[in-house]
């Protein structure tokens, strides 16, 4: 029988990172993709706010915020797309996930349709990326496995170790292996070449507000040496002006106010 893990998360006003680490880290654009309501934004949510609703809207688009992971001595920022799952937005996915270095495909383990759809999304990212894309599959929704399972363990992940996928089960509800899909990404990207400044990509983040596209500040750290820190960049207004992009209202979690799936 296969093993779940549940996620260490302890919400803090404070941050192990300070700003000189910040400028330093390896950044890489991470797309989250499956069907509606698997549970991609739960999953992100559970990771950036250590919380969870039972009932959300769903994503208009895409929304966009950033996670610091602090795996080791290195600090990786992720840049993520988190994109609806509708049939009516699929035609803009390619939008969000061209150029991205990583991705995790969600589906939902009480729903073989999802898996099916997650497969296409695996097909598709595979041939569109001109790279060695890292991908994470993710059955979503393990916390009901009990009684309303479809997918099998065993079944799924022997398609992840066909297709070369990082392969992990999640509950955004229970906190399970939520935080390590993300860890174990995070240890799979590839050191970034620095410049005579020892800064990546030539643009410096210590002026970034710590604040995250679900509103407030929040660092959280977890087991594994794993730190995370969000924060949403000054041109934010410029990535919500984008088509399809979600720009509903956020709030922090148990705080009443609007969500997006």
């Amino acid at each position: 029988m296969h093993s779940t893990t549940k996620s260490s998360s302890s919400a803090t006003n404070t941050s192990s990172l300070d700003d000189e680490a910040l400028r330093k880290a390896d950044k890489f654009k991470l797309v989250v993709l499956g069907e509606s309501s698997v549970g991609k934004t739960s999953l992100v949510i559970r990771l950036d706010k250590n919380c969870f609703f039972q009932y959300q809207e769903s994503t208009i688009g895409a929304a966009f915020s950033t996670q610091f992971i602090t795996v080791g001595d290195r600090v990786i920022k992720f840049e993520v797309w988190d994109t609806a799952g509708q049939e009516r937005y699929k035609s803009l996915a390619p939008m969000y996930y061209r150029g991205s270095e990583c991705a995790i495909v969600v589906y939902d383990i009480t729903n073989m349709e999802s898996f099916h759809r997650a497969k296409y999304w695996v097909k598709e990212l595979q041939r569109q990326s001109q790279t060695n894309m890292v991908i994470a599959l993710a059955g979503n929704k393990v916390d009901l496995q009990e009684d309303k399972r479809q997918v099998d363990y065993s079944f799924a992940q022997s398609y992840a170790e066909d297709n070369g996928l990082i392969f992990m089960e999640t509950s955004a509800k229970e906190n399970i292996n939520v935080r390590e899909v993300f860890e174990t990404l995070a240890r799979k990207m590839p050191l970034r070449e620095r410049d005579n400044d020892d800064h990546v990509n030539g643009e410096g983040d210590e002026n970034e507000q710590d604040e995250n596209y679900y509103g407030g500040t929040s660092h959280s750290g977890g087991a594994n040496g794993l730190t995370v820190r969000h924060s949403s960049r000054d041109r934010k207004q410029q990535q919500l002006s984008k088509p399809g992009l979600s720009s509903s209202s956020r709030t922090t979690c148990c705080g009443g106010g609007s969500t997006t799936k």
